[in-house]
């Protein structure tokens, strides 16, 4: 028997995104649920972004955060004609957002072991006195980067590359979901706090009672505690096939424990 046949698994990410981390539990037996809990939209105004993609010869280091910000940066990139990365060291988060760089032929020169904005940092502090850094990320996010990058002494610009909102009908799929006695899923996963704040949002008062929360790290497991929730699964490498992993090793445990781990019931 597979690791989580049987099991159903709710899963929020972007629903373009979706697929990578529904077909690693799928692959594990798992019934996926996708319900996007983050939905990506283009930046109100990407004049800002041009503006910095223009005087890229001006820069030392790029950051990118995300799969999405690699493919609007190199989108804008290409639709400016400005192809001048010579001198150019890059920074990013996480194996995917890397691939993604490296994809369009940009070699990246510090991705830390840990998937997070404080890696990042702890990465780069050393090597930004009096440099100037651009880093393209969404429009809210956390301000842990340009923050302690100033504090080591560079220059940073931080442009909007995309937004997310609350992806249309969504909240009400995810209510009638969870509302049900029948069918709801064991666990829900969180791919990153904006995963977390969203779906507290559209759930509402929704009774999550014998359901596992499943989150890709500790950032996102802050977030769910700062919304009145407990993750019950963290994931100890924070990327899609850690979280796979993590949610597989859970109910396996479950199995052998005759007994799921789950919190007691109270409300999102």
């Amino acid at each position: 028997m597979k690791p989580l046949a049987g099991k159903r698994i709710l899963v929020g990410r972007a629903a373009k995104q979706a697929g990578a981390l529904s077909e690693l539990l799928r692959k594990q037996g798992a019934a996926v649920i996708e319900i996007p809990f983050i939905e990506i939209k283009p930046a109100r105004s990407y004049r800002l972004l041009d503006e910095a993609v223009r005087k890229l010869p001006l820069y030392d280091w790029l950051i990118l955060t995300s799969v999405n910000g690699v493919e609007v940066f190199f989108s804008r990139l290409q639709r400016l004609k400005s192809a001048n990365l010579s001198g150019l060291r890059v920074a990013a988060i996480g194996p995917a957002t890397c691939a993604e760089i490296e994809r369009h032929g940009l070699r990246v020169d510090v991705m830390p072991q840990e998937y997070v904005a404080e890696s990042v940092v702890r990465g780069l502090r050393s090597k930004v006195k009096g440099k100037r850094v651009l880093l393209v990320r969404a429009s809210v996010a956390r301000d842990v980067i340009p923050r302690e990058l100033r504090k080591a002494g560079a220059r940073v610009d931080v442009v909007e590359a995309y937004r997310t909102e609350l992806p249309r009908g969504s909240a009400a799929k995810i209510r009638k979901l969870l509302g049900g006695r029948k069918r709801r899923p064991d666990a829900i996963t969180f791919t990153s706090s904006s995963t977390a704040k969203n779906f507290v949002k559209m759930a509402g008062r929704a009774v999550l009672d014998g359901i596992s929360l499943a989150s890709i790290g500790p950032v996102t497991s802050a977030t769910l505690r700062e919304c009145g929730l407990e993750a019950d699964v963290e994931a100890e490498d924070y990327s899609m096939p850690g979280l796979a992993s993590a949610i597989e090793k859970a109910f396996k445990q479950d199995r052998q424990n005759a007994g799921p781990s789950t919190r007691s019931a109270r409300s999102g």
